[in-house]
């Protein structure tokens, strides 16, 4: 499977067997980020509100959508696409400082060739039993990195030291192109581990194969793209 990070939360994931996935696409003026210019079979967002994560009609190829959010408030479980996604709850930080009351959310898993993902969608307080739960066995944990705006990261490391995911990829922090004045840049989430399990792709799109995920939680660092 071929992973690509866009910026934010977007990430595009392309199987061997499978449709094209593309997670939270955002608004390009809005985070800075360059457009999403591929394509996609199936387009999951955490909300139908937040235009830094659900941009579903800025991407082409007649996508099917799916709101996380729905899923999460209708069972917890549909198929779309052929790719069975689960989905839970959760709401955006307290103290948002676009929204009066936070916004619900949902953070969400799918699986595609083998290699089960999860996606923190834009959780922004501690996260509760019921939703640190949701992140067990997994194999790849789309990680809300950046602090301010979503969950604080001993929160994050709570939930990752508890669910031991194999590999954890970053999104949500601050780089040249976000800037949020307090989201913090990748250094403050990576202190939280040892300079040997850290890795860094040096570009926007990696190969992920299940029989090459490591066997304790390993953190890759991806570029974006440009």
């Amino acid at each position: 499977m071929h992973v690509t990070w866009y910026g934010h939360a977007a990430f595009g994931l392309t199987p061997e067997t499978g449709p094209r996935v593309i997670t939270d696409p955002y608004t390009p003026e809005g985070v800075g980020y360059a457009p999403i210019k591929d394509s996609a079979d199936l387009v999951i967002i955490s909300s139908d509100d937040d235009s830094a994560h659900c941009r579903a009609d800025l991407i082409s190829g007649d996508p099917e959508v799916v709101n996380a959010l729905t899923v999460a408030q209708s069972g917890g479980k549909t198929t779309a696409s052929g790719v069975e996604i689960t989905a839970i709850e959760a709401a955006e930080w307290d103290h948002h400082p676009e929204h009066e009351v936070p916004g619900q959310n949902g953070i969400y898993r799918f699986t595609l060739d083998g290699i089960k993902c999860a996606h923190m969608g834009d959780v922004g307080n501690p996260l509760t039993n019921a939703q640190q739960a949701f992140f067990e066995d997994t194999d790849v944990l789309f990680a809300l990195a950046g602090g301010y705006l979503t969950l604080e990261l001993p929160d994050l490391m709570e939930m990752i030291h508890r669910t031991r995911p194999k590999l954890v990829i970053p999104m949500h922090f601050r780089t040249l192109t976000y800037r949020p004045r307090n989201t913090m840049w990748i250094e403050s989430f990576l202190s939280h581990f040892k300079d040997e399990d850290v890795d860094f792709a040096f570009g926007a799109t990696t190969e992920l194969k299940r029989e090459d995920l490591p066997d304790r939680t390993r953190v890759l660092v991806m570029d974006y793209v440009r």
